[in-house]
């Protein structure tokens, strides 16, 4: 008989880390256990990655949900109730690694075992005009070829600025600029500021306006000189029919796959599967998850073949993250054969 139980856990970033929505020090998550009875000691762990502002399912009765998801883990999938995409994708994540022997691969393969790499984009955060100046130049001078820009936390016009001072030293044909404005910009003036920064060579701009505003989306699609990715878009839709209606109504060039936002690995294959019958782009990204969930994410990525950099690099956020063997590398994650997994601290967690 299956058996579940989850322990909350704080991690603690290593800066603050700032959007254009707000400040962070630090981001509560929760982890997962599943075992058979016959054999509790195999265990399959997983992480419940809620973002707090940020995911549907942030509600006060949150632990209680997962509490009843853990109590009916032997109906799961269906005991996790629909809108809860955190829950489902770190129950997904631990039946996953329980069915292959609770040794951290809920997903294996050869990216599991040391043998392939999955490149990165480098995330570059908001800050002080010199703060970022100098995140910049630490991701080029660490081998990234792709890097993110979190905008619209500053004076547009010194976001210009650095825009500008990157392309004097690296074309686009060296360095690809994405960015994402966490929905900055308003439907009044995104087309201008989207017309400003296309002089940039930039490869795409993640959610440029807030969510919800479809006909002022898809405006903004149509004539953008930026390719356009949606993110916090596909956040709360969980039924394929009205995932259809978004992608048909906006049509997007891009959609950035949170797992833990947008139903799960379950629920971002099915993303991936109607993206790309309307030729729409996609990649995954981290909803700031531990090196749990960042593991099993970057498994599931690797065996989609991803032809794009992923947003994949934010294993060193925290100080006090899970010690794995993720590491990266130049502007490459990779696993490698030679670390270990270190869950020691798990076993001094409160478990429900």
């Amino acid at each position: 008989m299956l058996r579940a139980e989850w322990a909350p856990y704080n991690l603690d970033f290593r800066f603050t880390a700032v959007t254009s929505r707000e400040r962070m020090k630090r981001k509560s998550t929760y982890f997962v256990r599943v075992y058979d009875t016959s054999c509790p000691e195999v265990k399959g762990l997983g992480e419940c990655a809620l973002f707090r502002g940020l995911s549907a399912d942030d509600v006060p009765d949150y632990e209680a949900v997962l509490t009843a998801a853990c109590r009916d883990i032997e109906r799961f999938p269906e005991s996790v109730p629909v809108a809860f995409s955190s829950i489902k994708f770190g129950l997904e994540t631990a039946m996953a690694d329980l069915r292959s022997g609770g040794v951290m691969k809920p997903y294996p393969g050869a990216w599991a075992d040391g043998k392939s790499e999955i490149v990165i984009n480098g995330l570059v955060w908001m800050g002080t005009r010199d703060e970022m100046h100098v995140r910049i130049r630490e991701k080029l001078e660490a081998g990234f070829r792709c890097v993110k820009l979190k905008i619209g936390g500053i004076d547009f016009d010194r976001e210009l600025e650095l825009l500008r001072g990157i392309r004097e030293s690296f074309d686009s044909k060296s360095l690809e600029i994405r960015l994402d404005a966490n929905g900055a910009f308003t439907p009044s003036n995104a087309m201008e500021r989207l017309e400003a920064l296309a002089r940039f060579d930039i490869h795409s701009i993640e959610q440029p306006i807030k969510q919800r505003q479809w006909k002022e989306m898809a405006y903004i699609c149509r004539q953008s000189p930026i390719p356009v990715a949606l993110d916090e878009e596909l956040i709360g839709i969980t039924d394929k029919d009205e995932k259809e209606r978004m992608l048909d109504a906006v049509v997007p060039q891009y959609v950035i796959l949170k797992l833990a936002l947008c139903g799960g690995f379950s629920g971002a294959d099915e993303w991936i599967e109607l993206a790309g019958q309307r030729n729409i782009g996609w990649w995954a990204t981290s909803a700031l998850e531990s090196n749990i969930g960042l593991n099993a994410i970057s498994q599931w990525v690797s065996q989609k073949n991803p032809v794009m950099p992923q947003g994949l690099g934010t294993g060193a956020l925290y100080h006090n993250n899970i010690p794995s063997p993720l590491r990266q590398e130049r502007d490459v994650l990779l696993s490698d054969p030679s670390g270990k997994w270190d869950l020691t601290l798990l076993d001094t967690l409160e478990w429900n």
